[in-house]
């Protein structure tokens, strides 16, 4: 079995900030995640996370002032709020693969690196795929690409699929057959289900449904399809209809191994870990980079700006100095005034050039040095000279981090004096400092063979990293499923965790898990609810009440159930689902609790015997709750008996909810059944 190595992300983390002249940071504040609902009851019981102390009940009542959604991030002392807690391959059961339809839609700059750059690949860049096919899965590959991106690449003068199912063959060490349509694996032709190897599909940038996130194409594209895997970091700003619009028709929709390794660069970037952090900003375009870049400045990210591409006759441009108007780009000038007025504000240097190489715009070969304020008419900047790239290895040589945005090449141009190139590569020689390039990387294979650099300090995806600098988010990052970020010690929220767990999805006010709770001492109770401000208060009562028997988690059970619940040490006896919400003006999310991975989950961890309860004063959800587990519950779950009109007339656990009680109370009917575990007989 081949093993990537993906380190674990750190929840928790110290967040100091510095001023770039002092260098010296004030005491930091620990920035933890508001899904840390535990409390302090008999002997700290609490849950327990394996990156922090568990906090004080004032703490816990501060972080869940939050909404769900906010709820989905961390933040790196407010600065970026990005990143959700996912469902990764890694950690997804690898049994639940075997024998299903797997799409994976795969990352695009993996093909331009390999095929049209030829440029070595990361281990991790296929292992997603690997992983899937050993696992038994049947694996659906899609991707996009630009088919004219090297006119010289084969002959028909494109990328054609043909041509990256025979690359992809090559790298995989397995067929990869090419399927001539995009209408779902449910719609192949049975002689190409039946073929060995991996299936890919049309190159999906041929059709706009793709590209406009259409939800008919989504659907007809994910037809049959069990899981969705998404590997394509690079697009994961992007809103597309294979890595978006597809994840609501799909039972999971989850992270690859590349996915994830692209995800920790990323947090890793962000991360305010070390000072002094420093930011090398390449390229051109400052006014749609402004807003990453403002916030580089306003927010106290990075502790100095060094540019060394055309953004930098930019900031000269703003601050008054002479630039030849040919280098100055329309709109960034307001841009460029205000980076400075804010960097200027909080006294972060700002880095620029003293001196460039220059060459003639004619088809000569000729190139001098000149100084940025007398650049000869007739020549083009195409690289720092000398002078600037002692100033700037010497002002970044105190660094403990630093970014590399951008384009090593100062300019398109090809002629150049390698002057970043030997900024960047003088900068692997510092002692303790993190590097990292983002971009495209002409220099890149150089860098390696300089024995300062690896895979790990590049991450090609420069646009997605933009965006989340600017506060964006990434729409498909935010697709995927959701995963209970923490590890919970079961030894200290219950006085006996090897007891039967009862677990209440939407447990809402706590009012059922609490009476059934002071009921069955000889059972744990758990409610997972989504709503932080009910499940603070519910935390509250245990607390005041020393109840040792219950407890509640703050979190979506459809994606996170498995995960939280399949770490329990005991026998999960019964799930209770009472009432849902549908939300009847929105049919698209009217289900939306109930789903099939969820169904699933519940399925696969129950004991044998195991029962579901479920009710609703509303008939066609009671109706539509058992038809989910009687279609998703594996063959393992079948209806107990029942009585008039195939509804239970009383509570078989003799506990209502407070819902319950109310609808009894309006003389109004309650829809109830229960389902067993038994064997399965799929």
């Amino acid at each position: 079995m081949e093993v990537v190595d993906l380190r674990r992300i750190n929840i928790y983390f110290n967040c100091p900030i510095v001023a770039s002249n002092s260098l010296k940071a004030p005491p930091g504040k620990s920035c933890s995640h508001p899904r840390n609902l535990s409390l302090h009851t008999k002997r700290r019981r609490s849950i327990h996370l394996s990156t922090s102390p568990a906090p004080v009940l004032t703490e816990l009542v501060d972080q869940t002032e939050h909404s769900l959604a906010q709820e989905d991030y961390y933040y790196d002392s407010g600065k970026f709020a990005v990143f959700p807690n996912v469902q990764f391959l890694r950690n997804f059961p690898r049994n639940e693969l075997f024998g299903k339809v797997v799409m994976v839609r795969f990352d695009t700059l993996i093909l331009l690196q390999g095929m049209k750059e030829h440029k070595p690949l990361p281990e991790s860049a296929f292992f997603t795929i690997r992983y899937l096919y050993n696992s038994r899965a049947k694996v659906f590959l899609v991707g996009s690409w630009n088919e004219s991106a090297n006119p010289k690449f084969n002959m028909e003068g494109s990328l054609s699929t043909k041509s990256v199912a025979d690359f992809l063959s090559s790298m995989l060490e397995l067929e990869v057959v090419l399927v001539k349509h995009v209408s779902g694996f449910m719609h192949l032709h049975a002689d190409d289900i039946k073929k060995p190897g991996i299936l890919l599909v049309e190159n999906l940038f041929c059709f706009k449904g793709e590209r406009a996130n259409c939800s008919e194409f989504a659907k007809e594209l994910t037809s049959g399809v069990d899981i969705i895997v998404n590997d394509a970091f690079s697009e994961s700003h992007k809103v597309l209809a294979s890595t978006v619009g597809a994840a609501k028709f799909c039972n999971a929709c989850i992270a690859g191994f590349y996915f994830e390794e692209g995800q920790y660069k990323l947090k890793e970037i962000i991360k305010i870990s070390e000072r002094p952090y420093m930011a090398v900003i390449g390229g051109s375009k400052l006014a749609d980079k402004a807003a990453a870049l403002q916030s580089l400045v306003s927010k106290n990210t990075c502790d100095g700006l060094v540019f060394v591409g055309n953004m930098a006759f930019q900031i000269m441009h703003a601050l008054g100095t002479p630039v030849p108007m040919k280098l100055v780009e329309t709109g960034a000038l307001e841009e460029a005034a205000r980076i400075m007025e804010f960097a200027k504000s909080r006294n972060i240097a700002v880095i620029l050039p003293q001196d460039v190489w220059c060459i003639t715009d004619d088809v000569s070969e000729k190139i001098q040095i000149a100084s940025v304020h007398s650049i000869p008419e007739g020549w083009q900047p195409v690289d720092i000279g000398p002078r600037s790239l002692e100033e700037m290895a010497y002002f970044l040589s105190v660094s403990k981090k630093i970014t590399w945005l951008g384009p090593l090449r100062f300019s398109s141009r090809t002629q150049d004096k390698d002057g970043t190139f030997k900024l960047a590569e003088a900068l692997g020689t510092l002692s303790n400092c993190n590097v990292t390039f983002v971009g495209k990387m002409e220099f890149e294979e150089s860098l390696w063979k300089s024995k300062s650099y690896s895979h790990d300090n590049f991450l090609k995806s420069a646009a997605v990293v933009w965006e989340v600098l600017k506060g964006g988010k990434l729409p498909g990052l935010l697709a995927l499923d959701r995963a209970y970020p923490f590890v919970v010690d079961w030894s200290v929220v219950y006085d006996d965790p090897m007891r039967p767990l009862v677990v209440d999805v939407g447990s809402g006010n706590g009012l059922f898990l609490f009476g059934m709770g002071r009921r069955r001492n000889d059972m744990n109770f758990l409610g997972l609810e989504m709503n932080a401000k009910l499940v603070v208060r519910c935390l509250e009562d245990v607390h005041l009440h020393g109840t040792h028997n219950v407890h509640f988690i703050a979190t979506n059970a459809t994606s996170t159930f498995r995960s939280i619940v399949s770490s329990y040490p005991g026998d999960l006896f019964l799930v209770s689902i009472q009432c849902p919400n549908p939300d009847f003006n929105k049919p698209q999310f009217r289900w939306r609790m109930l789903q099939r991975s969820l169904v699933e989950a519940i399925a696969d961890n129950l004991v044998q015997g195991g029962q579901v309860f479920l009710q609703s004063d509303i008939e066609a959800v009671a109706k539509k709750m058992k038809e989910e587990f009687l279609m998703y519950g594996k063959g393992q779950l079948e209806v107990m008996e029942t009585e008039e009109l195939g509804w239970l007339k009383e509570n078989p656990l003799g506990v209502p909810s407070d819902w319950e009680r109310h609808v009894l109370g309006r003389g109004d009917p309650m829809y109830r059944l229960l389902l067993s575990k038994v064997e399965n007989r799929d």
